[in-house]
């Protein structure tokens, strides 16, 4: 079977992908719910998590993706491979985010990615763009103290939006000096992470880690 392109651009403000996601029931998606959470924004095909998922069985993770076709053959690799600690949904993040994570055992949140989103280059586009004010504040209200946000794109201006709209958030504090990270500090690569590099082409990365409670609830 032909692999699904998976740059191929979803317009998360068309009218298909306005309904939220409905709150989890997260002790019947994981063996053991209170264990803490990766969650990948924009996962794609859900290789990244599935090796994740394979080499840290103390954690539990979730991908989100707007695109149904890639999470079906997400969640077909989960059932294959057994992993009791690994779940793949399809959703809207920017209208269903709050939904999910309202219902999370608190304090379990502690890890969030999101990498290589998609750019929408023009400016009027903009509010496509998966990394908004609204859902920093959402994920600085659900993030445990000590908790980590890793960023990364190969687009330069998608990746200092996003490193500028987490900077802007007074609960979060970005880690190191340097303008950009030299290198990927999980053990785990995107697969256009690894494509992006074996072309000699750069990576833009920041992690940010939350310093402040601003739990709203």
């Amino acid at each position: 079977m032909a692999p699904v392109r998976v740059r191929q651009h979803v317009n998360p403000l068309a009218k298909k992908y306005q309904t939220p996601a409905s709150p989890l029931e997260w002790e019947k998606i994981y063996a053991q719910p209170n264990q803490p959470l990766h969650l990948d924004i924009g996962c794609a095909r859900g290789q990244f998590l599935l090796n994740m998922a394979t080499i840290e069985p103390d954690w539990n993770f979730l991908g989100l993706e707007i695109r149904e076709s890639l999470v079906i053959e997400a969640n077909k690799l989960r059932y294959d491979s057994g992993l009791a600690n690994l779940q793949y949904l399809f959703c809207n993040v920017n209208n269903s985010l709050l939904s999910l994570l309202s219902s999370l055992p608190r304090g379990t949140l502690q890890r969030v990615t999101i990498q290589f989103p998609d750019p929408w280059f023009k400016t009027r586009h903009a509010k496509r763009r998966v990394v908004q004010p609204e859902l920093v504040e959402e994920l600085a209200n659900y993030l445990t103290v000590g908790g980590i946000v890793f960023l990364q794109s190969d687009i330069e201006f998608i990746a200092v939006e996003m490193r500028d709209r987490f900077a802007a958030n007074p609960a979060f504090q970005r880690v190191g000096t340097q303008e950009w990270l030299d290198e990927n500090p999980l053990p785990v690569p995107t697969e256009r992470e690894i494509t992006t590099q074996k072309k000699g082409e750069p990576v833009y990365r920041n992690l940010f880690i939350k310093v402040n409670n601003t739990d709203k609830r």
